[in-house]
């Protein structure tokens, strides 16, 4: 799955999606900026990030089985001294984790159980800025998430994905003092952009 991932960044760059919240992000000063980014895989939105000028990442992730690809990936774009990585769940302990200017969630609160958490800890980490994606909560994405979830089941893995409420999701976020400039919403994976005022 890594290296599938890594693969697919090498070949098509990154997602239209994760491209979106590159850009709000870029819009709203990258310069200097220190990154966290919450469950970033093999790590293509980190990297981007650091080619537009942020000065350094963290990158959080539950799966050490991302490490290798990563690593690689940022080795060959030559960022690897501006880039860290940690295997670290951020929700179930937030106390270890400094925080950065911009904070990221790329199709990671569908992956996880207790959104409230992790979007708290998140928001609580974010200095300036703060961007999400995540899938609708309506009959289609019920359906899709249903479906890898039925997958995971009859494959024996425990992953399971969640269709969370976005209002109380984006709720959780200006719970923490931030406040919604951007949004995106189309059938499939939606945005939400937040800055701290």
């Amino acid at each position: 799955m890594a290296a599938r991932a890594a693969e697919r960044y090498r070949e098509n760059g990154i997602d239209k999606t994760a491209h979106r919240m590159v850009a709000f992000l870029s819009d709203n000063g990258l310069e200097g900026a220190t990154v966290l980014e919450i469950g970033g895989g093999v790590g293509e939105v980190q990297i981007e990030l650091l080619k537009l000028g942020a000065a350094h990442t963290l990158n959080l992730e539950l799966s050490p089985g991302y490490e290798e690809e990563a690593l690689r990936l940022l080795q060959e774009s030559g960022l690897e001294d501006r880039a860290d990585r940690r295997i670290h769940d951020i929700a179930a302990d937030p106390v270890p984790v400094e925080p950065a200017d911009v904070v990221v969630l790329h199709r990671v609160v569908c992956c996880y159980p207790d959104y409230e958490r992790l979007l708290g800890a998140a928001a609580d980490c974010a200095r300036r800025l703060l961007v999400f994606s995540y899938p609708p909560r309506n009959v289609v994405s019920r359906f899709l998430l249903g479906s890898e979830n039925l997958l995971s089941r009859l494959r024996r893995r425990e992953f399971r994905v969640f269709a969370h409420d976005p209002a109380r999701m984006l709720a959780v976020v200006r719970e923490r003092g931030l406040t919604e400039t951007y949004a995106h919403r189309p059938l499939v994976w939606q945005i939400a952009g937040f800055e701290r005022r």
